[in-house]
């Protein structure tokens, strides 16, 4: 099971991935498979370089109790060394097991919306992409929204700056969150109520993830420290899962 707030399990058919916005800059996952490669970890001996791991497509065959899974958290399914053709192998996956729901998040959202342009978006697959900052997040928006898929979402984590007034029809969910790490970059509680506020005018399911290394208050502390609660409250809304 997954430590993410917002899922209840990761699937990575792919590992490792280049980074393409700031929003990379302290990508957690480069920091956490370079730990797995020195542990051996299976799927991780080329540490962070892109890997294609077909033996792992038939994983969700395995688990029949319905489960929220984050598609690649250690990767980006739509970079542009995984073939069009693998990417079909894992959406054959979600096809045949429609009794999980699967989240599909990726800053590559012109790459998604190219391959999608000629395939169906399976009911139980959540397409997102991340909007970390004005300049390359929120275009990202317009490439899902040109999307036939049932449910989309965006993820505003890391939240670096005001992401301003966005046009949010088509969405059904916005996460937001704070950075982690020694190298956290602070993030301020106005960004976060802002989308909030306007999730709520559009209602749209909002989810505060954390705030990471920096609290509301502009201090850094230890993230369990920080905690959760924007403006004393725990949002936690989401959108129902397809099954």
């Amino acid at each position: 099971m997954s430590k993410i707030e917002w899922t209840d399990a990761t699937w990575n058919p792919v590992t490792g991935c280049t980074k393409v916005s700031p929003g990379c800059k302290h990508c957690y996952a480069e920091t956490m498979a370079r730990r797995l490669q020195k542990m051996g970890a299976p799927g991780y001996d080329n540490g962070f370089a892109l890997s294609l791991l077909p033996e792992r497509l038939a994983q969700p065959f395995a688990r029949r109790k319905p489960t929220m899974y984050f598609v690649n958290s250690m990767s980006d399914l739509f970079h542009a060394s995984v073939p069009f053709d693998f990417i079909d192998d894992v959406l054959e996956v979600i096809e045949k097991t429609p009794h999980h729901t699967y989240q599909i998040l990726t800053k590559r959202g012109e790459t998604m919306r190219r391959y999608f342009s000629r395939r169906r978006v399976p009911d139980n697959a959540w397409l997102g992409v991340s909007i970390e900052n004005r300049k390359h997040g929120v275009p990202r928006i317009a490439s899902l929204r040109a999307i036939a898929a049932k449910t989309r979402f965006l993820s505003a984590e890391p939240l670096l700056e005001d992401l301003g007034p966005l046009d949010l029809s088509g969405i059904a969910w916005v996460i937001v969150g704070g950075e982690s790490g020694h190298k956290a970059r602070p993030m301020q509680e106005s960004w976060a109520i802002r989308l909030r506020d306007q999730c709520r005018a559009a209602n749209i399911d909002f989810f505060f993830k954390q705030w990471g290394n920096w609290g509301h208050d502009g201090v850094r502390r230890s993230k369990k420290a920080n905690g959760r609660k924007l403006q004393g409250q725990t949002w936690d809304m989401r959108p129902e899962a397809s099954v």
